[in-house]
């Protein structure tokens, strides 16, 4: 019998086009470049999920920091001048240096695709270039060293231009998402797009026979009945007055799902307005090892957004701005070049499998010789809830998701 995994994809897409104008620091030292850079990019990711998830109201959002921050920071090795500085700034690098991303992309790539051999992760960049246009060699070797980024020139007058850049998006996310382009623009000079594949089975699995079929109440309020599965044992686990939290292992526990649940009375939408880089960093330091119960339901999910209102939010206009945006350092022409489009698309789901890991020990886990004696927890997430998955060793934010209706 086909056995189903936990699965999860996401590709990002960057679209940055001309038109006629007629206007022309070092990470800290404690921590290696790939968790310096794991952090700048959490922090740009929790605002970015902040500003999407504040126009959602009931829907679900999943998003791959990951994946949009790897495709702006190609784009930014191309931009200069006060375009640079406002992408610097969204995206949380305004502390290091162009050398210093490019070679803690790299780091940070490698380690995460080599975090653990029983989780399968794949990371993929390209650009792919208009056909006759004159791209800039350093810009373009950047790309390819520090990002491994495949890099094409392509006839965009061709019909069959768009389903070549498909077909490849369609390989690096092992088919789960295989359109990110509809057409090409006329005014389109090149497209930059991240890819990201993950599959990773439960460390302890949840027993099919276990899941039953229990109602779930979604933002909307109008319940629902949903495969619930459920297991027991320990976890690390936080509870606070405002939520329940729990971290579900991957393989050999370095990839966890930590998932947050509100507590009765709170609602999804005023536990994401405490979502922020310094509470996240507080939290994953107040997990501890707790014995307790878990019922989650399971749910798939493709979610789709372009991202451009939501960038410039955050700082990035002069980047989408055609007669202010700066790629000088991408490409020499009379004609300015601007971002056009930043389109994500994702797509997750969540089930009963898992693999034992053996000889397997938690990652970063504190355990003291004498602990005091802790009621048992029962956590079951039947109304709206986040979750993350996350690397324990760089602290690199893969995915965000508010879900509000596991259908």
């Amino acid at each position: 019998m086909r056995r189903m995994l936990v699965i999860l994809a996401a590709v990002s897409l960057l679209i940055l086009g001309m038109k006629q104008s007629s206007r022309a620091g070092q990470p800290p030292a404690a921590q290696p470049a790939e968790k310096s850079l794991a952090s700048a990019q959490n922090g740009f990711g929790f605002k970015l999920f902040s500003q999407l998830t504040a126009g959602e109201g009931s829907e679900n959002v999943f998003i791959s920091p990951t994946s949009v921050a790897f495709a702006l920071a190609m784009t930014w090795n191309g931009a200069a001048g006060e375009t640079r500085e406002a992408m610097s700034r969204a995206l949380e690098l305004q502390e290091m240096s162009l050398d210093d991303v490019n070679r803690a992309s790299l780091a940070l790539k490698n380690a995460l695709q080599q975090a653990d051999p029983a989780v399968q992760l794949h990371i993929a960049n390209s650009l792919w270039a208009k056909k006759g246009l004159d791209f800039k060699p350093d810009f373009l070797d950047r790309n390819r060293q520090f990002f491994k980024a495949e890099v094409a020139a392509l006839n965009f007058a061709d019909p069959g231009a768009a389903a070549t850049i498909n077909d490849w998006v369609g390989r690096n996310t092992a088919g789960k998402i295989q359109k990110i382009i509809d057409r090409i623009d006329s005014n389109s000079i090149l497209f930059l797009i991240n890819a990201i594949y993950f599959k990773g089975r439960w460390t302890a699995e949840f027993k099919k026979e276990l899941t039953t079929q229990r109602p779930f109440t979604p933002a909307t309020g109008n319940g629902i009945q949903v495969p619930m599965m459920t297991q027991s044992g320990s976890y690390q686990y936080y509870q606070t007055p405002d939520f329940q939290a729990i971290s579900l292992p991957y393989g050999n526990r370095r990839w966890n799902m930590r998932i947050f649940l509100p507590s009765p009375g709170r609602s999804l939408s005023q536990f994401l307005k405490s979502l922020t880089a310094s509470n996240w960093d507080t939290w994953m330091h107040s997990f501890r090892k707790r014995d307790g119960d878990i019922s989650l339901p399971r749910f798939r999910i493709e979610y789709e957004k372009g991202l451009n209102d939501a960038l410039k939010a955050l700082g990035m206009e002069s980047a989408f701005d055609r007669t202010r945006a700066d790629f000088s350092g991408m490409i020499q022409t009379s004609e300015r070049a601007y971002i056009n489009e930043v389109k994500h698309k994702t797509f997750v789901e969540v089930n009963e499998e898992g693999t034992e890991a053996a000889a397997a020990t938690s990652v970063g886990v504190q355990v003291t010789s004498v602990q005091v004696p802790q009621e048992r927890f029962r956590m079951v997430v039947d109304r709206p809830f986040f979750c993350a998955i996350r690397d324990d060793q760089t602290g690199a934010v893969l995915f965000l998701g508010a879900i509000n209706n596991p259908k």
